[in-house]
């Protein structure tokens, strides 16, 4: 549906409702409304024998509709994606918190899923691609799949593309070294060093936005412990909690200049785990204060930089949610927005992982527990069947899910708008080529 006109003014006018992060229970706190306070009684306690106490009024507190949150958007475009969320079936809504998992590489098979089932958008991976031809016209199908259905905001359209061994868009995007060379350039190069970690991130977003994609699932942030980690090695930026934190914030704020929409991941840390969540449940041991120490730094430094999303992933974390997989654990979610003041989109680590295989109702309960968005279902079409049924039963609760979905709108607001404005130039193949180079000096030559 399209965005009614004018609604951002028309909300501001009336009080914007504020919502609250999401508790244990997975739904959110109750909502405030801004500005509805009275006037106050005169505080003059030296009014004259008859003389009437005059009340003060006191303007309506207003929300301006261009100032910006801590994660992108502006107030306004969240007020407007309210407005837009509220309009949504339950069918629509559970398309809007689902990015669909597809096989093959017909660009009309991801349109077909979007068209049929709402969907925010897809993920395409490394198996979904033939060549730069095949990869544009998959990304304009998914596109105009959500532009008619009536949604003036653009599609979700996420990529791994970290740099190193995890880039699904090799011989088509430019090839940059893994985000350990970000560490490097950090830790060698100082302010030097943070400049091209922050040009590598801004090029990459500007070149996966020439070739349509909205989302890029990076950077990592996960504080690697060395050989013993075997699933995340060189896509961390380091094994020292500060220059790791470092690392991650100059990615953040080069891609949100980008207008793509980076992923900050895997919260609350995979690197101090010793199994891989792509075939089993790793269990991170570390008590609070070192999670607090080495873990939580990049993510809270993401979060300062302005991180737009950060990407939960299936850990048992013994000191925060014991026994259960971080992405649909409430305590989780809940540490994330309260401790470490994340307030914009929470995307799980895909659904499809060994880490969480064969859980129940797995979807549903991640969106209980907090999430805003699933990543890659084992089943899309199924998924969102489920996730369609536990809104309309109210298992999911009206507040939670559309807490999730206008996030996600909201961001996708902003995604187009910073796009619009930043355009993407003629040579930016080259660019991000030079880009790639610079952090490779910087990582690995003397300063």
């Amino acid at each position: 549906m399209r965005r009614p006109g004018a609604l951002a003014a028309a909300a501001l006018s009336l009080g914007l409702l504020v919502t609250g992060c999401s508790g244990t229970t997975g739904t959110t706190d109750e909502t405030t409304t801004v500005g509805s306070g009275s006037g106050t009684p005169s505080a003059d306690a030296t009014t004259e024998p008859g003389e009437q106490s005059r009340e003060l009024e006191q303007p309506e507190e207003t929300v301006d509709p261009d100032q910006p949150t801590s994660w992108g958007p502006t107030e306004g475009e969240l007020a407007e994606a309210r407005e837009v969320v509220v309009q949504m079936s339950p069918e629509e809504l559970a398309g809007q918190v689902i990015v669909g998992r597809y096989a093959g590489t017909d660009p009309a098979e991801p349109a077909r899923l979007v068209s049929d089932l709402h969907l925010s958008g897809v993920c395409v991976t490394g198996d979904n691609v033939v060549d730069e031809a095949q990869v544009r016209a998959t990304t304009a199908a998914v596109s105009q799949a959500v532009a008619d259905s009536g949604r003036d905001f653009p599609a979700v359209i996420g990529v791994d593309q970290e740099g190193g061994t995890v880039s699904h868009l090799r011989g088509i995007a430019t090839e940059f070294p893994a985000f350990r060379a970000a560490g490097e350039a950090v830790d060698g190069n100082g302010r030097r060093g943070k400049t091209a970690v922050r040009d590598a991130a801004y090029t990459t977003g500007l070149e996966l936005r020439e070739l349509g994609f909205t989302w890029v699932y990076a950077p990592v942030a996960d504080v690697t412990i060395g050989a013993a980690d075997p699933t995340i090695g060189s896509r961390s930026p380091s094994t020292d909690p500060r220059l790791a934190a470092k690392a991650t914030a100059a990615a953040v704020d080069g891609f949100d200049r980008s207008g793509t929409v980076s992923t900050t991941k895997h919260y609350p840390g995979h690197g101090g785990a010793t199994a891989d969540s792509h075939l089993t449940l790793p269990a991170l041991d570390a008590p609070a204060e070192e999670l607090e120490k080495r873990d939580l730094k990049p993510f809270r430094a993401a979060t300062k930089a302005g991180a737009p999303s950060v990407m939960i992933g299936h850990l048992d974390v013994e000191a925060l949610a014991p026994g259960t997989p971080s992405s649909i654990a409430p305590e989780i979610y809940e540490h994330l927005r309260e401790e470490v003041g994340f307030e914009g989109v929470a995307i799980t680590d895909s659904l499809g992982m060994g880490a969480v295989a064969g859980i129940p109702d797995l979807a549903v309960k991640a969106l209980v527990a907090g999430a805003d968005l699933l990543l890659m279902p084992a089943d899309t079409r199924r998924t969102h069947a489920r996730v369609t049924k536990a809104i309309s039963d109210g298992e999911v609760t009206p507040e939670r899910i559309e807490e999730a979905a206008v996030r996600v709108v909201a961001l996708q607001m902003w995604q187009a708008r910073v796009a619009s404005e930043k355009k993407v130039p003629d040579d930016i193949s080259a660019r991000a080529a030079e880009a790639a180079r610079a952090l490779e000096v910087a990582a690995y030559a003397a300063p």
